[in-house]
């Protein structure tokens, strides 16, 4: 009966076609005493970075609308500089939002493909607490910290 039982799929018997968003609950955190990057987890990061990628949609075209109401004439200078540079600002973050919504899709094809969850240089996991923190995670903890220390010593040059 074991050999029947796939760990990769949380459990679930093999064929069997149970997707994980029918068994998924409400409450559910990935722990660390279950497979890694089994169906469960997967799912949830899926549903973590659909639900972030929405958010941050919202918010753009909320800004989007805001824009177009706050398209008017301002007489004065002091005050038209002031909005000048809170759209400038708004502006900046939505690119780096956008820059987000990129990373993100990529997350989500990385579930797709199987290669979710794993250190793009190491190949080891990256901690599900990492994960849990930024589902958008590429490395793991320690491979970042020496992409980071290597950067830094680059910039010095």
């Amino acid at each position: 009966m074991a050999d029947d039982m796939d760990p990769k799929a949380g459990g679930t018997k093999k064929g069997t076609n149970m997707k994980a968003e029918n068994f998924l609950p409400e409450d559910y955190t990935p722990a660390e005493d279950e497979p890694f990057m089994n169906d469960r987890q997967l799912e949830y990061f899926r549903r973590k970075l659909l639900s972030w990628k929405a958010d941050i949609l919202e918010d753009s075209r909320d800004t989007i609308e805001g824009m177009k109401d706050q398209t008017r004439n301002i007489p004065d200078i002091a005050d038209r500089a002031s909005e000048e540079t809170d759209r400038a600002l708004e502006l900046r973050t939505r690119d780096r939002e956008r820059k987000l919504v990129a990373k993100i899709d990529s997350a989500l094809r990385r579930i797709d493909n199987g290669e979710y969850g794993y250190c793009e240089v190491t190949g080891e996991p990256i901690s599900l607490k990492r994960l849990d923190a930024r589902p958008i995670a590429t490395m793991s903890l320690e491979a970042q910290e020496r992409h980071e220390r290597r950067e830094r010593v680059h910039r010095d040059d």
